[in-house]
């Protein structure tokens, strides 16, 4: 069995938060780049699942290790779960998140607070040799606020509230949002399904 875990990622941001989540597996983690491994993704699959398991098979492909991927986006309601799938690519590849997040607030201006649920979703993907594949989904429900707020997290996190908390996922600290993050919870229930695999 391989001692290794290969993420199919280059995202520094999303490696610190899988190996903080993920370090008590005793096998050494790293990124697809780290692993020296380079390949072209399509990502056509209609759902965060599918996604995932395209990604982590073009990986797989490429090493005898333990590979895992992950596809996650936002989802709200009022917007037919829209950006949903296309999230990175929502209003074009290259375009800035503030740009993003500002095209989805004017897309909601004059919408109630009630109508203006959302969800983080991440689907994680395990290829295992031998096994067959294993897929999850965590999710953090909340609504999309009126105005971006905080400087932590990236992506769509200044616009997504938490209700309980009644702040933006990019105003908790690293570890706070963690605890309850749609990939945290994934990650989570990765880590306990491949702790059946691997011991």
């Amino acid at each position: 069995m391989s001692q290794k875990i290969v993420f199919a990622t280059g995202n520094k941001n999303k490696m610190a938060e899988i190996r903080q989540i993920l370090g008590d597996l005793s096998l050494e983690i790293v990124s697809m780049k780290e692993a020296g491994i380079s390949v072209d993704i399509v990502e056509d699959g209609t759902t965060f699942e599918e996604n995932a398991l395209i990604k982590a098979k073009a990986v797989a492909a490429c090493c005898d290790d333990i590979v895992l991927a992950d596809d996650s986006g936002l989802e709200i309601d009022y917007l037919n779960k829209e950006p949903g799938i296309y999230s990175a690519r929502y209003a074009g590849e290259d375009t800035s998140y503030e740009i993003k997040n500002q095209m989805l607030l004017d897309r909601l201006q004059g919408v109630p607070r009630e109508l203006r649920t959302a969800r983080f979703v991440c689907a994680i993907a395990a290829v295992v040799p031998g096994k067959d594949p294993i897929v999850v989904r965590g999710t953090i429900e909340g609504y999309i606020g009126d105005k971006p707020a905080g400087e932590n997290g990236f992506g769509y996190d200044p616009i997504f509230y938490v209700p309980d908390l009644n702040c933006s996922t990019a105003e908790l600290s690293p570890e706070e949002k963690n605890a309850r993050s749609h990939r945290g919870n994934a990650l989570r229930m990765m880590r306990d399904r491949l702790r059946d695999v691997i011991e």
